[in-house]
């Protein structure tokens, strides 16, 4: 019960499991919230294993308040306390903006952005009265790069992006720190699916040349929630080897 205590969203497989899987190896006992994917968070336990933390799997719909406001409840009476929430849970919808369904949309901003805003706000809530904490939001490249037929996720994170800075200044003075981390080019399930040669396609247009894994987002976590970051907050770090830092001069196009 020493431990440092984080809860990550989505954490049932991708991003999520990295962050946790990272955080449990660095000692850190962590809540580990799903929503469809039950199977996949325990799998996420499991590969804990002989951590120095404990883990708890914890089921909510992060774009619900009263399932959000009963998990915190019930990862503040199995962990006695909240140092770290890390906002990963999302969602996307591949449509150009003409023919992107209304209820999609919604389905997107209701997970992305509300569910952000209603964790953010629980988290905080709680850090108030012990002192302080991190809040750590994923983003994306989406932030600020337009992606064509991704209208819906790239709205709700650049949403993320303003939320990040706006909560910042607000929660400052309460000693909590908030920060998103924004990854690029990582291979997941999910982006495998977008291409066959998904490491040879993005990481050829990569200025480091290669593509990210799930442990280069965990280390960026992991720093942002340490005290190495102590006074840094309100900022977006991109953990994307530069592929969105880059325009594309002529002389680079084949």
């Amino acid at each position: 019960m020493s431990s440092r205590k984080a809860l990550v969203t989505g954490a049932s497989k991708g991003v999520g499991r990295g962050i946790a899987l990272g955080l449990a190896k660095a000692g850190w006992s962590v809540g580990i919230n799903y929503f469809h994917d039950e199977a996949g968070a325990h799998e996420t336990a499991e590969l804990m294993g002989d951590s120095a933390g404990e883990g708890w799997i914890l089921s909510a719909d992060v774009g619900e308040s009263n399932q959000v406001t009963s998990m915190f409840e019930e990862f503040e009476r199995l962990a006695g306390g909240l140092d770290l929430l890390v906002n990963n849970a999302g969602v996307q919808t591949w449509s150009p903006l003409l023919s992107l369904a209304e209820e999609d949309w919604d389905r997107t901003m209701r997970t992305n952005l509300k569910g952000t805003f209603l964790c953010s706000q629980q988290a905080a809530i709680r850090m108030k009265e012990t002192g302080g904490g991190s809040i750590i939001i994923i983003g994306s490249g989406a932030n600020k790069a337009p992606f064509p037929n991704l209208i819906d996720y790239c709205a709700s994170k650049g949403g993320i992006e303003q939320f990040t800075r706006v909560a910042a200044v607000e929660l400052g003075p309460l000693g909590i720190r908030v920060n998103c981390v924004a990854p690029g080019c990582i291979e997941i399930e999910r982006t495998m699916l977008e291409d066959a040669d998904y490491a040879g396609t993005w990481g050829s247009m990569t200025p480091l040349k290669r593509i990210g894994h799930v442990d280069d987002v965990a280390e960026a976590v992991l720093f942002l929630a340490g005290e190495s970051s102590s006074f840094i907050t309100g900022q977006t770090l991109y953990v994307d080897g530069g592929l969105w830092s880059q325009i594309p001069w002529h002389y680079q196009v084949q």
